[in-house]
Parts: structure tokens; sequence; C-alpha cells
């Protein structure tokens, strides 16, 4: 999801202002941007989670039950509130990689498995494995299924909030969603938990009852890495430079990343996250 302002309801100010942009530069060097919105929705019940989104966030538009009908046909009558943001887009992640590799395979530049004898320039972006000079590193664990479900047919994501499960439904096409959002301070990686399992499958069951005969095609599971303030950082350590960091906003501030990370290169001047070691002050 390229979601700038749903993000911003418990992120940084940097992470709207690069977010922002990261959607053009997807579309213009990946190519395959849906810039469809985003539909913020909850459970009757839960009514009071959509209030305190609205007040944490903006770009948004409060909607009723019949413009929801417009926009998502088959969540009709299913909820009388949203919050809808237009501006916000959404992309097919392996999709966008390949993109990006296409492109650069069309300016000669390959992308390889080893490391060359004589790499030059290298910059250190390992996620977690980059524990070893970034002890400040911490994991943020998600997990994710891909769903096949082609009785329900959405053109946005749809966040069906929760005071507990809060979670995400990416469509991809052809009756194919990702359903994830689980947030765990834990570096364990590896296979996706029963519970998780159990508590996403619940939650989009609970958004339409027809992701109850849904197939489960894929599951998965990371850990994201983090630094205590949740921000990236550009750097040196372990004689090299490094990006890191990206906690859970790795599409809205890869970009801005890696170009402030080319100009320092380029000109030497320190960028906006840029992060001095206590030995470099």
């Amino acid at each position: 999801m390229l979601a700038p302002w749903c993000e911003f309801e418990n992120a940084e100010e940097p992470v709207l202002r690069h977010g922002l942009t990261a959607i053009d530069w997807w579309d213009r060097n990946a190519g395959g941007v849906s810039r469809q919105g985003t539909l913020v929705v909850t459970l009757g019940r839960d009514r009071r989670e959509l209030d305190r989104f609205a007040r944490r966030t903006h770009g948004f538009e409060e909607i009723g039950g019949n413009r929801l009908a417009e926009l998502e046909p088959d969540l009709a009558g299913r909820f009388d509130r949203a919050l809808f943001f237009a501006a916000e887009a959404h992309l097919d992640p392996r999709a966008a990689m390949a993109g990006l590799q296409s492109g650069l395979a069309e300016r000669g530049i390959a992308v390889a498995a080893d490391m060359p004898r004589d790499p030059g320039q290298v910059i250190d972006c390992r996620g977690l494995a980059a524990r070893d000079i970034l002890p400040e590193l911490r994991g943020v664990r998600g997990e994710m299924l891909v769903l096949r479900c082609p009785d329900v047919t959405l053109s946005r994501p749809v966040r069906l909030l929760h005071p507990r499960v809060p979670i995400y439904l990416v469509p991809r096409g052809d009756g194919i969603f990702m359903l994830g959002a689980t947030m765990i301070e834990s570096d364990r990686r590896g296979v996706v938990t029963a519970r998780s399992v159990m508590e996403l499958l619940s939650a989009a069951f609970a958004l339409h009852p027809a992701f109850g005969e849904a197939e489960i095609v894929e599951t998965g599971a990371d850990a994201r890495p983090a630094f205590p303030d949740n921000l990236p950082r550009i750097g040196r350590a372990g004689g090299r430079l490094y990006a890191n960091g990206l906690y859970r906003h790795g599409y809205l501030l890869a970009p801005a990343l890696a170009m402030q990370l080319a100009d320092h290169i380029d000109t030497g001047e320190r960028p906006e996250f840029w992060h001095e070691t206590d030995d470099q002050r």
C-alpha cells in the first residue's frame, strides 16, 4: 500500500511528507500503480476506533453508506460510515520489483546475487542482518496471507479497524487479495502462527462473509528492521555506508532514502536521515 495519510495515524511527519512523493516515484519508475484511494471502515461495536483514526490523520473524506456502496458495491449495506483517502494508491510489490529490475537492465545495470571481487563503494542494506554493525536495530514481525476469493470484488485497499486486530485487505486482481497487518515486537522470522491466521481470517470474514470460502494461496512472515524512533537512517558503520530501519514504511520511504543516499555520495552533504554514532560526533 502507498498510504501516507493512513500511516500518518501512528507515524512521524517525514513518513507523510516523503510518502506523498513516493506514489509518483513508483508510477514513473516501476509502473502498475493503482490510484483508487483507501477505504477505512469499522464494525458497529468499534465505531470509536474510526473516530480515533480520523482525529489522528488528515486527507480523508468522511462518507456514508450510500457513497461507500458506490465506491465498493460488494460492501453495500455492510457499513454506514467510512473514511475515504482518495489520494492514496497501491501496487503489487513483486511486479514493482520486476519493473525496477527491468528498468535497470535497460540502462545496462545488472542485479547480481554474489558480491563482485572489487565492489568499490558498498552500501549496506541488509536489514536485520546488519545488527552486527547497528546494534540499535530491532525486529517488528509482520504476517500476511494471500487469498483467492472470486466472490468478492474490491477496487482499492480496505482497512478494517479493530482495537486488537486491525487488518488491511489489498486487491491484486482476478479475485486475489493480500491480507495482513499483524505487527509484533519480535525478530522471529519463519512461518505464520496459527493464532495470526485465525485472527486475520476472522477479521476478513467480518469484513465480508464470502472470505469464509476463500482459498489460502500463500502465507508469509518476516521481521522488519526498525530503529527506536521507527525512522530510517543513513550513516557510516563497519567501514561502509548503510541505509536501514524503514520499519513498516518500506515502499513509502525507500525512494526518498535512496535519493538522499545518492545525493550524499555525489556531494558529501549530510541528508535528512543522516545519523551519526557517538564516536563520529
